[in-house]
């Protein structure tokens, strides 16, 4: 099973609404989508081209090479066709290997019994070629597969992420109730920020929206922080290949750059912890970060740039009317302080968003989690908005 150098489906998953800005990545990757649905992408390539997407994806979760398609009523006939699969091709016979799945099968009452075939027949088939059992558990930091079964329809694919894609090994420390790496980027490529105005991020909490701009305008990515994934795992591998494209992230870095990025918490250990995060990232001197009030943010003046809040929602942390009093505090320290930018509030409250005091000019869609989102979107004109030009009569 040459998995390295053949062609097949390849599914890239993301978190629900992080699909469109998946997508830009991939295209600016320079790879074809043959399909696009709200929770990824589907490409056709080979294993080893899904090495540099690992290494380079920002939004994405995981990324699924298929095997085999086939048709499985039961999970009798599921094992069947698994059994008949080269594993000994794929799963070095000493090695791990865990299983996940997603599974909609009349048939199965819980995804562990389907995954439970799934390792009986890999483990089956590789004793009876090789006379030894590899080891199998939930541990996701070696050989990953990947069961999709929907009906009679069944996909089995080699999971070449294992740990997900979504957090980018920076954040050691995560903070109270931390906003995903993935999602944090998905967020900042919805804005309107140029990555060369600058970035104010009040409310930081563990700095991720901060430093995750301060990634982006350098052009470090995700791959930079990590050094095992799936496809290291699956016989057959060439760790040249993987560290070739680790040298051309590191090339790729934007080493001279001016760039004002502001994180600000009332929390002096909220900031504790985005300074460290930061500096495992290898940013903390792109990021000025200050304890004080939100209001008493400084914001360098004459700016296109943009200023971000992800405030608590009222669901886990915080009092709902002293959250109201919060929010509207918000609204007004924008419209004061943040003229010429363009200013962001990212929350799962739509009640509370009433208390902004502004009229958004966009309401982009996410989830964070389960919970149904909006990053509201404010045009924050500097002085008085000019009429538009009457047509000539």
């Amino acid at each position: 099973m040459q998995v390295f150098h053949t062609k097949s489906k390849v599914i890239l998953t993301c978190n629900k609404r992080l699909s469109p800005y998946l997508q830009e990545e991939v295209k600016s990757l320079g790879y074809t989508i043959v399909r696009d649905f709200p929770t990824g992408v589907e490409l056709n390539i080979t294993l080893t081209e899904c090495i540099k997407l690992n290494l380079n994806l920002r939004c994405a979760s995981q990324i699924l090479y298929c095997l085999k398609s086939f048709k499985a009523n039961n999970p009798e006939e599921l094992y069947r066709e698994l059994l008949d699969m080269e594993w000994e091709e794929l799963i070095d016979f000493s090695g791990y290997f865990s299983v996940t799945s997603n599974v909609d099968n009349p048939t199965i009452t819980t995804p562990l019994f389907a995954n439970l075939k799934v390792k009986d027949a890999i483990v089956d088939r590789i004793k009876e070629k090789k006379g030894i059992r590899p080891n199998s558990g939930s541990d996701a930091n070696k050989a990953v597969v990947h069961l999709y079964w929907k009906d009679s329809e069944a996909d089995i694919f080699i999971d070449t992420s294992g740990e997900t894609l979504a957090k980018h090994g920076y954040r050691k420390i995560p903070g109270k109730a931390p906003m995903l790496e993935a999602l944090a980027s998905g967020v900042i490529m919805s804005s309107q920020w140029d990555q060369k105005s600058p970035f104010v991020n009040p409310m930081c909490g563990s700095g991720t929206l901060a430093i995750e701009a301060a990634l982006i305008a350098t052009n470090r990515r995700p791959g930079l922080f990590r050094m095992n994934y799936g496809f290291m795992h699956i016989l057959g591998y060439d760790e040249e290949v993987f560290f070739a494209e680790r040298r051309i992230l590191k090339e790729q870095v934007i080493k001279n750059i001016d760039l004002q990025i502001i994180a600000t918490d009332l929390s002096e250990d909220a900031v504790d912890v985005s300074r460290k995060n930061a500096k495992t990232a290898g940013v903390d001197t792109l990021i000025t970060f200050e304890v004080c009030d939100f209001a008493d943010t400084q914001v360098p003046e004459g700016g296109k740039g943009v200023v971000l809040f992800n405030p608590e929602y009222g669901e886990r942390l915080g009092v709902h009317s002293k959250l109201e009093a919060t929010y509207k505090r918000m609204g007004d320290f924008m419209k004061q302080e943040c003229k010429g930018y363009f200013g962001y509030i990212f929350t799962g409250n739509p009640d509370l968003a009433k208390k902004i005091g502004l009229k958004a000019t966009r309401k982009l869609e996410f989830y964070n989690g389960k919970l149904d989102c909006r990053m509201l979107e404010y045009e924050l004109y500097d002085g008085t908005r000019r009429p538009e030009p009457k047509e000539a009569e």
